[in-house]
This record gives C-alpha cells, sequence and structure tokens, in this order.
C-alpha cells in the first residue's frame, strides 16, 4: 500500500493512506505558500494540531462542503461541533483505531487559542500506524522536547518537522530532534512562509544527512513524497 505525502505550504499536509484522504491543519485562504485552493479539497478526514489561524485555516469550510471528520483535540473538537462539524475528540497520548489506521495524539510544545479567543486546549502532534503498518509522526508546531526519544522508539518510518524557528525550532533544535527521533525519513515544514520564518532547508538537509541516518527529503509547496 502507498502512503503519498504532499506539502501544500507552511505546515499544511495531505496524506493518502489506504484509499483515504486526509488533510492536516489546512491553511489555505490567506497562506502566501499555498500551492492549492480550499475548494479543491475533498478529505475524508481532517487532523488539526492546535487551534492558531494559521493551522486551523479553512477547516471549518473543507469540513462543510466535504463532510470530512475533524480530529483534534477535545476542546477544538467541542469548538467545531457548535460550528456542525462532524468531529472525533481525542486527547494527548490517547490513541484511536479510526479507518485510515491507529492515531495517536503527541505532546507538542506550543500555544493553541482558537480564533475567536476560545480556549482551544493543548496543542499536539500525530503519530500514525497506517494500516500497512507504517509509522508517520506528524509533529505539528512544536519546539525541542525529550520524550521525543520516546516517540522514537516507536520505530518510525517518517517525522514531519518544523524547522522554522521563532514559534516553533529552528534548524539547531530541530537537527537534535532527528536524533531523537531516528525515522528512516524526515521532511522539514513550517518554514518560509513569512521572512520571520525563513530558513534555507538544503543546508538543514546536509546537516542533518552528515550526522544522522535519516533521509531527508526537501519539498518545494506542491510536491510529494512516497512511503
Amino acid at each position: 500500500m502507498t502512503n503519498k505525502l504532499t506539502w501544500y505550504g507552511h505546515a499544511t499536509l495531505g496524506l493518502e493512506t489506504g484509499g483515504y484522504k486526509i488533510l492536516i491543519d489546512p491553511y489555505f485562504t490567506g497562506n502566501p505558500a499555498a500551492t492549492a485552493s480550499a475548494d479543491k479539497m475533498k478529505p475524508d478526514f481532517i487532523l488539526v494540531t492546535h487551534g492558531h489561524g494559521d493551522h486551523i485555516g479553512d477547516t471549518v469550510a473543507i469540513a462543510r462542503r466535504s463532510g470530512a471528520t475533524v480530529i483534534s483535540n477535545a476542546e477544538i473538537s467541542g469548538w467545531l461541533g457548535k460550528q456542525g462539524l462532524k468531529t472525533h475528540a481525542q486527547h494527548l497520548g490517547g490513541g484511536y483505531k479510526h479507518l485510515f489506521g491507529y492515531l495517536k495524539l503527541t505532546l507538542a510544545l506550543h500555544g493553541s487559542g482558537l480564533p475567536d479567543g476560545s480556549y482551544g486546549g493543548n496543542p499536539a502532534g500525530f503519530l500514525l500506524t497506517t494500516n500497512d503498518g507504517k509509522k508517520i509522526y506528524l509533529a505539528g508546531d512544536t519546539g525541542l522536547f525529550g520524550d521525543m526519544k520516546l516517540i522514537g522508539e516507536e520505530g518510525l518510518d517518517l517525522a514531519v518537522i518544523p524547522i522554522g524557528d521563532n514559534y516553533t525550532m529552528g534548524p539547531d533544535d530541530a537537527l537534535r530532534a532527528v536524533k531523537l527521533l531516528t525515522p528512516r525519513h524526515i521532511i522539514p515544514i513550517h518554514f518560509g512562509t513569512w521572512g520571520l520564518i525563513a530558513q534555507d532547508p538544503n543546508a538543514w538537509a546536509s546537516r542533518v544527512q552528515k550526522e544522522t541516518s535519516a533521509q531527508v527529503h526537501v519539498l518545494k509547496p506542491g510536491d510529494s513524497f512516497e512511503l
């Protein structure tokens, strides 16, 4: 079974696995790095790591149109449910066997306030075990934390992590994260959208490949990687 990950720019991702289409943090409208538009998206599921506007983005519009189930923490799921969306609430450390695989919410060091000022609960990452046994870690917006080593003990096939600095890990801490996670493959995201988080992903990739065994895949917005 092919697992295809597409980076749409910033932290917006698409994942196709086992015939299901999943969107992660669908921020298209107002995203200067976006390579697609919200009205073209037809996901079965939407995963939301936290409540910030550049991550919850177009979730409401896309889910209303497509009928997708939104998976997030309990607070965000409750907020979206009041808007008539179909949701599935989870929380940090909790996993659930969805149609597309077993999904666990992981720790993330960040914030999660919703666009209207509502409480967005704790930010999260996602650890997905696909139906064919692949382990994919989507870190979300986070700083470096030591328990990444525990996540790495799962035996990661792919990790997707931020490198932009200022709001999340920068290149140095992201390199340390790779050493803790020990994934087979790594994809950097959440950089270059604005000048404040501009980075050289190829220079970072060179450092990672010199100091770890991970294979780095630097995507351009719109590019895909098949696992």
